[in-house]
């Protein structure tokens, strides 16, 4: 009989339940991750990509380098052999230390600014391909600005027996004081040029690749989403890496130039560029290198994107994030 009467009192005006927090009122940074931790992300994924694949990185640039230099066939193993004939396997991994001090840093660059575009460009839906396209294009502008000049010394050092530099400080001590700081960033109007269209078709690959990887097989996503973030990457990798190939050539044009023998440009144009590789070695010129970039691009943006996602997935646990059945 207590309880019947003190009952009513619960429901007067006098008597409201506490409110409980809406959950649109808690402010959640994207994916659950704050910029700085899609950063180190980011940068362990740029490091371990390009580390794991750097020996192909240098089969390419030698493969590309035009001149009177010591590869001229465009065989991925005439090319393999003439370096270890030369030098060795260590030449394979010469210029290994510049990749290392400038992958990290772009990388962090590179998916801390996509992440914060596609958040702002995309409004939450997953399936705007446009936003994740022009993300890519951003990242990439300002990711570049960080990694062109330790590129440019990491493929000077790729091309040269130890006769033109000793090392990464040697290089940058040398091309400052013979060519001056804008031979760094020669490369950087093309490395964008290339790199755009290369990041827009990657990203948009990869976040449809994914998508329909996990719409295949919905139950088993989160189980499988180490398998789906490599497959996609790979398969985006690829797709971009043989579309912007033209382009990466006249890159290594600008950036080798005058080293192992490489003539030296008259014109650092875009245009001047490439019509003194079709002249020299015809438009199969444009496409030297394709096989290794594509076979250095596929599994590297695999590795990428595995290695960038499994990061994420580890923050999400640290920040106390509930883990989902669907891969973001």
């Amino acid at each position: 009989m207590a309880t019947e009467a003190t009952t009513p009192n619960f429901h007067t005006s006098d008597f409201r339940p506490v409110p409980q927090p809406h959950p649109e009122m808690t402010v959640t940074p994207h994916d659950g991750l704050h910029f700085w931790q899609f950063m180190i992300a980011g940068s362990i994924a740029g490091s371990v990509e390009h580390m794991a694949m750097f020996p192909v990185d240098t089969v390419k640039t030698h493969m590309q380098a035009l001149g009177s230099c010591p590869i001229k066939s465009v065989g991925v193993r005439h090319a393999v052999r003439s370096v270890l004939k030369s030098e060795g396997l260590a030449g394979l991994y010469r210029g290994i230390g510049a990749m290392g001090l400038g992958a990290g840093p772009a990388h962090a660059v590179y998916f801390s600014v996509y992440e914060v575009c596609k958040k702002y460009f995309s409004g939450g839906d997953p399936n705007n391909s446009a936003a994740h396209a022009v993300s890519g294009v951003f990242a990439t502008v300002a990711s570049d600005a960080v990694f062109t000049p330790m590129d440019m010394v990491k493929q000077r050092l790729q091309l040269g027996n130890g006769a033109a530099y000793r090392g990464v400080l040697d290089c940058v001590k040398k091309v400052l004081k013979e060519e001056g700081f804008g031979a760094f960033y020669a490369s950087y109007r093309t490395t964008v040029l290339m790199n755009a269209p290369f990041t827009a078709v990657h990203f948009a690959t990869y976040e449809a690749t994914k998508r329909g990887l996990i719409e295949i097989s919905p139950e088993s996503a989160s189980d499988e989403r180490v398998i789906v973030h490599a497959t996609a990457g790979a398969l985006a990798g690829a797709s971009a890496a043989v579309v912007t190939t033209p382009l990466d050539v006249v890159k290594t044009q600008l950036q080798c130039q005058g080293v192992c023998g490489c003539d030296r440009l008259k014109s650092t144009a875009i245009l001047d560029v490439t019509k003194t590789i079709v002249q020299k070695d015809g438009y199969k010129g444009l496409m030297r290198g394709w096989i290794p970039r594509m076979l250095f691009h596929a599994p590297a943006a695999a590795i990428c994107w595995s290695t960038y996602e499994a990061a994420k997935s580890f923050f999400q646990q640290l920040n106390g994030c509930p883990e989902s059945g669907t891969i973001t």
